[in-house]
């Protein structure tokens, strides 16, 4: 990215040298992130992430196919960003079916039965809390034949599983750069040729007129650069996060018996482990391991001191008692077998500390009430 960042300064929509010049980085950046997922270059549109990727997918397909009905279809583990887009059709009057999905953490594409008018469905490629796979491939021979297109949030897999969208077959891939080491703020969309599409910005011929704005050229480029990055050994690479993976779930059950790993009963991502640990919230074990130099993502959301469940374990029908606990806990490129080890011995003292912390916590509002 340096070079973009020192002197290549032109427009890449300019005709003179230095905008050509520009122009040159990004079709070589298109055709990095094309070869990523077995798509065509003049299949990348890029955008901003995998936020704006997905709403010009659903809302641009949805807009292009709404004489064919004003009805889509999504499941209730999608992220935010999905769920996003489908209520933005749904203040437009369209209507949003959410789709159940099995304990485990997959959707069944048995149970698929799209209503008369539904023209578009998603389903993510891997869950981005429980690293949960999902049967895209047959998810969207099913739609297909009941001519639905298909939506695919592929950013939390993209750098960690093979994708190919041709195999996949579904109309549009959403990936977002920072999911596999590159800059925040660059992704892409892939839309098939032949995919409707409408722009969500318009006013300018910028990507083939499907995504309006000059293109962010630092971005481009290193997105392009980390999807070249991640295509190198990626079967070897997920392999050895397999095995990491594989040691962290054995400390985590010799640490404590009554841990909780979610979606433990499907096929999921080599990096991610989401667990949960009776009687120690996530909020405070987040702050537990931060003490102990370990970061990891908490799977419920906490505001004013009320701790809700993740969605995503809702729609698994994890109980609540247990869902308030969930942390991510992921690995990457870089991680060791030092670094799972480093992990579990933090896990040995901030999950009693965690636990301590919630026991107090709990005891707090009738001491309150009482001196009140």
């Amino acid at each position: 990215m340096q070079p973009t960042l020192a002197d290549l300064f032109g427009n890449p929509s300019s005709l003179h040298r230095e905008g050509q010049r520009a122009r040159a980085a990004i079709e070589r950046a298109r055709e990095q992130v094309a070869a990523l997922v077995n798509a065509r270059p003049d299949e990348v549109i890029f955008t901003s992430g995998g936020t704006e990727g997905d709403h010009l997918a659903i809302l641009g397909a949805a807009w292009a196919s709404r004489a064919g009905g004003t009805r889509i279809a999504i499941p209730s583990i999608e992220h935010h960003a999905v769920h996003g887009a489908a209520e933005v059709l749904s203040d437009q009057g369209w209507t949003v079916d959410h789709l159940p999905v099995a304990p485990a953490g997959y959707l069944d594409p048995a149970a698929f039965t799209p209503a008369a008018g539904t023209v578009l469905a998603s389903l993510m490629l891997a869950n981005n809390e429980t690293g949960v796979l999902q049967p895209v491939a047959e998810f969207t021979r099913r739609a297909h034949a009941a001519g639905i297109k298909v939506h695919c949030d592929a950013v939390q897999g993209a750098g960690k599983v093979p994708i190919d969208v041709e195999a996949l077959g579904v109309d549009y891939l959403v990936i977002s750069a920072h999911k596999m080491g590159g800059p925040k703020g660059a992704g892409a969309l892939i839309a098939r040729r032949g995919a409707p599409l409408s722009p969500l910005f318009r006013g300018s011929g910028h990507e083939r007129g499907r995504r309006g704005g000059t293109e962010n050229l630092p971005g481009i480029v290193g997105l392009g650069a980390a999807a070249e990055c991640a295509a190198r050994d990626l079967a070897g690479e997920s392999a050895r996060l397999m095995l990491l993976r594989a040691r962290l779930e054995a400390g985590i059950r010799a640490l404590r018996g009554d841990g909780v790993i979610h979606g433990a009963g499907a096929p999921r991502l080599p990096n991610t482990v989401n667990v949960s640990f009776p009687g120690a919230r996530s909020d405070h074990l987040l702050m537990a391991l931060d003490a102990r130099g370990i970061a990891v993502s908490a799977g419920a959301a906490c505001a004013s001191g009320a701790v809700e469940p993740s969605p995503v374990l809702s729609a698994m029908a994890v109980p609540r008692a247990i869902a308030i606990g969930a942390v991510r806990l992921s690995m990457g490129r870089t991680t060791t077998e030092a670094d799972v080890d480093e992990l579990l011995r933090a896990l040995t003292e901030a999950v009693p500390a965690a636990m301590r912390v919630g026991a107090a916590a709990a005891r707090a509002p009738a001491a309150g009430r009482s001196g009140a």
